[in-house]
């Protein structure tokens, strides 16, 4: 567990996740969302989430992540400059000091806010949007495309039962309001 984190407890939703969806046997609802919970933390983890989706600070031995600012995607208040010109070769992309925001041939993307809060992260979706989204690379399943660097043809790879156990720790976590910029296409993208 991350310090400082509490593993709360989920709603109904959640414990038909855990049970209807996923196949788990019946079992205590604290139990079936405490394991889910637990599971989608370690995936959240190894998966690399917060790598990008929690912003980067100076600290006193360099760049570290924000853990009061955890999976709240790129921050509302840095609005980001024009992009740069690349250095000729094989250069392909550029990203903001806090790996929030990205620049390549798509535009600008911007990491997003996956914390439960119900007006700029995740708080409203349901399992189903969430499972939708890493499914066909849109969001809800049928908006706008997810951009790089969010490695979806990985992520497409998780089963359903650990997108829901993601899901269900993604819903545990502290709630951060955070709204994110909208992407950038690549014509609203100029170079200096």
């Amino acid at each position: 567990m991350i310090p400082g984190h509490r593993i709360a407890p989920l709603a109904a939703a959640s414990l038909l996740i855990s049970t209807s969806i996923v196949g788990a046997q019946e079992a205590p609802a604290g139990a079936a969302d405490a394991a889910a919970v637990a599971r989608g933390q370690y995936l959240v983890t190894i998966a690399g989430c917060n790598d990008c989706h929690t912003p980067m600070v100076m600290g006193p031995n360099g760049p570290d992540r924000d853990m009061t600012r955890m999976l709240s995607g790129h921050p509302e208040s840095l609005e980001m400059p024009p992009v740069p010109t690349l250095p000729p070769g094989p250069w392909g992309a550029v990203a903001a000091a806090t790996f929030t925001a990205w620049a390549g041939p798509w535009g600008v993307s911007f990491t997003a806010n996956i914390t439960p809060d119900p007006e700029t992260g995740l708080g409203k979706w349901t399992f189903q949007n969430f499972k939708d989204t890493i499914r066909t690379g849109r969001r809800m399943g049928r908006g706008r495309e997810i951009l790089p660097p969010m490695p979806i043809p990985m992520y497409k790879n998780f089963t359903d039962e650990d997108l829901a156990a993601i899901f269900a720790y993604l819903q545990s976590i502290p709630a951060v309001k955070n709204r994110v910029p909208e992407p950038w296409p690549p014509a609203e993208a100029p170079a200096n």
